[in-house]
């Protein structure tokens, strides 16, 4: 039992490191990057593109049927994260952690709720990202969804509000939540890939403009 409790110490140690390590690395430049980046009305754009490359693909019945599923991914990802595991675990962010005051980077003010562990922006990133591979399985959508999941894990770090350890079981939470509704979906719907998928580049070419513009706007501001 002791050993157990070393080693769950040394796994915490190495969270509180990396998460001091990404956190310290920061500019004003990267401070207005990363909140915006972290954002979720920003990233509307770019969920419209994914619908429209839905509605495009697919008769109104199946596309209606994978919303839904989308709708479920995202709302398992998130409630088993906020409603299921963090009032169990009741582990403070690091912008909430005592000890960590003073050390933790806080940008804007912006410290989130009380619980962090595990992420819902990770969880509902990955959900999605991993939907919408299993759904079309086009490589490069499939790459630019991961990455902007990442991305937007390594800004949820960078803003003090997460562990490195929090990021990584929302985003398995969310992966698992994607595969199981995927399975469901193809079952009800009786979905079958289409050999060509129209528009899917739509998603990426947004969101690398949204990403291109928070890189831009700081110069202005």
């Amino acid at each position: 039992m002791m050993l157990l409790a070393q080693a769950l110490q040394g796994l915490v140690d190495m969270d509180t490191d990396l998460l001091l390590l990404i956190n310290g690395m920061h500019n004003a430049f990267f401070d207005s990057f990363m909140s915006a980046y972290s954002g979720k009305l920003v990233w509307v754009p770019l969920y419209a593109s994914i619908l429209y490359v839905i509605f495009r693909n697919f008769s109104w019945k199946v596309a209606l049927l994978c919303v839904v599923a989308v709708a479920l991914t995202i709302t398992f990802a998130d409630q088993v994260c906020s409603s299921a595991i963090r009032p169990a675990v009741e582990r403070l962010r690091p912008s909430r952690t005592p000890e960590l005051d003073g050390l933790v980077h806080i940008v804007n003010g912006y410290r989130g709720g009380r619980y962090g562990f595990p992420s819902c922006h990770a969880a509902n990133t990955f959900g999605l990202a991993c939907f919408l591979g299993l759904l079309l399985r086009k490589r490069w959508l499939t790459v630019y969804m991961v990455f902007w999941a990442l991305l937007t894990c390594y800004s949820r770090a960078y803003l003090g509000v997460h562990y490195p350890g929090d990021l990584l079981v929302g985003a398995l939470v969310g992966s698992a939540g994607a595969f199981l509704m995927y399975r469901l979906f193809a079952w009800c719907s009786g979905y079958k890939r289409p050999d060509v998928v129209k528009g899917y580049a739509w998603p990426i070419a947004v969101g690398l403009l949204l990403t291109g513009g928070m890189l831009v706007i700081p110069f202005f501001i």
